[in-house]
């Protein structure tokens, strides 16, 4: 069976979820340095959810967005986790447990499709790579 739609569906649904984090959280940030890395890795998120986009529409598809009630709950954590901590090493360990969840559904993704396509393949360890990058950067604000 072919799982493509669905690799690229929740390949989709992990870079939105990490981009409304950035987005949400930048604004709380007051280190430059910090929002510096933030905005890269919204960037890089950007261009991976572009990629896989732009493959999904090969199989005559619409992305899957992630629902209201999953953007409000990723909201709500955000503010909930910042209301009396809005440190650096507050905010980098938010992002790095989004990370790592990110990292272990991707890699979980690629272990369970390993006859899925080059294209696609290629997506799926640009995802784990950046993030797992991504991982590093943030451990220095802890």
């Amino acid at each position: 069976m072919d799982n493509s739609k669905y690799i690229l569906n929740e390949i989709g649904k992990g870079l939105q979820m990490g981009l409304d984090s950035i987005s949400n959280i930048t604004e709380k940030v007051d280190n430059q340095e910090l929002k510096d890395d933030l905005l890269n890795q919204y960037a890089e998120y950007s261009s991976l959810l572009k990629r896989t986009n732009e493959e999904i529409s090969h199989y005559s598809d619409v992305p899957e967005q992630l629902n209201p009630m999953q953007k409000a709950m990723g909201w709500v954590s955000i503010e909930m986790n910042t209301l009396a901590d809005k440190s650096n090493s507050k905010i980098a360990e938010m992002m790095l447990k989004g990370t790592n969840m990110g990292i272990i559904e991707g890699v979980k993704l690629w272990n369970n499709n390993p006859d899925t396509t080059h294209e696609i393949k290629s997506i799926l360890k640009d995802f784990i790579a950046f993030q797992e990058h991504t991982v590093e950067k943030l451990k220095k604000y802890l």
